[in-house]
C-alpha cells in the first residue's frame, strides 16, 4: 500500500485574500514522505506536474488538517479531483476523540517528544518573501516528517498522546480502517 504523508506551505496569509477560504491562497511549496520509496521530497509550483503522477499511483494520503486545508488548495493546481484519492486527516482524528483541534506541535510534543521548527506562526510565508526557500522547505519537511512519525505511532500503538499545560495525556484512536483499500477507485485523469 503506497501512503504519501504531505504538507504545504502558502505564499500569503488568508488575510492577504479577502476570504476564509483555504483554496484562495497560493502554494509556495508542497512536501511529501513517499512510502513506496522512502524518500521526504519538495516540490515547488513550476515543478507539481512532477507530483502528479506519484499522488495519482497512491492509496492514501496523510496530513495534519489536510481535508480543511491543503487537499482544496493543492486541487485548485491539480487537473482532475485529488478528493478521489482516499484521504487520512490526523488532525480530524484526533478531533473525533478528543472533542476540539490540537496543534500539530502539541500532539508531536506529547508522543514523539519533538516540536515543529523554531518559528513563529506565519514564520515560513516571511522566509518565502524573503526569498529564502531552502528554510521553507526545511521547514514544510519538518511537517511532513512529524506527520508521518505520529501516523506510524498510531498505527502501531493504537493512540497517540498530546502534551497541554505541562501535562500529557493519551488519546486511543482507532485505526483499523486506516490502511482499508478505498471504497471507490481514483479517476486518473492524466492517463496514468
Amino acid at each position: 500500500m503506497r501512503v504519501v504523508t504531505f504538507d504545504i506551505e502558502t505564499a500569503n496569509w488568508l488575510s492577504d485574500t479577502g476570504t476564509n477560504d483555504p483554496a484562495d491562497l497560493t502554494i509556495a511549496i508542497v512536501c511529501i514522505h513517499d512510502s513506496q520509496t522512502d524518500q521526504y521530497s519538495s516540490y515547488l509550483v513550476p515543478e507539481l506536474p512532477k507530483l502528479w503522477p506519484i499522488l495519482e499511483q497512491t492509496d492514501v494520503l496523510v496530513g495534519y488538517n489536510s481535508d480543511h486545508f491543503d487537499i482544496p488548495l493543492l486541487n485548485k493546481y491539480y487537473p482532475g479531483d485529488l478528493t478521489r484519492i482516499k484521504s487520512l486527516d490526523l488532525m480530524k482524528e484526533v478531533q473525533g476523540v478528543v472533542g476540539r483541534r490540537l496543534k500539530l506541535d502539541m500532539i508531536a510534543e506529547g508522543t514523539l517528544n519533538q516540536k515543529k521548527l523554531d518559528g513563529k506562526n506565519g514564520q515560513s510565508i516571511i522566509w518565502w518573501r524573503e526569498g529564502k526557500i531552502d528554510q521553507v522547505r526545511e521547514y514544510c519537511i519538518k511537517d511532513v516528517e512529524l506527520t508521518k512519525k505520529i501516523f506510524d505511532h498510531a498505527l502501531a500503538k493504537g493512540a497517540i498522546k498530546y502534551k497541554e499545560l505541562s501535562k500529557i495525556h493519551e488519546v486511543k484512536i482507532d485505526t483499523s480502517k486506516w490502511l482499508a483499500p478505498a471504497s471507490s477507485a481514483m479517476t486518473f485523469t492524466l492517463g496514468l
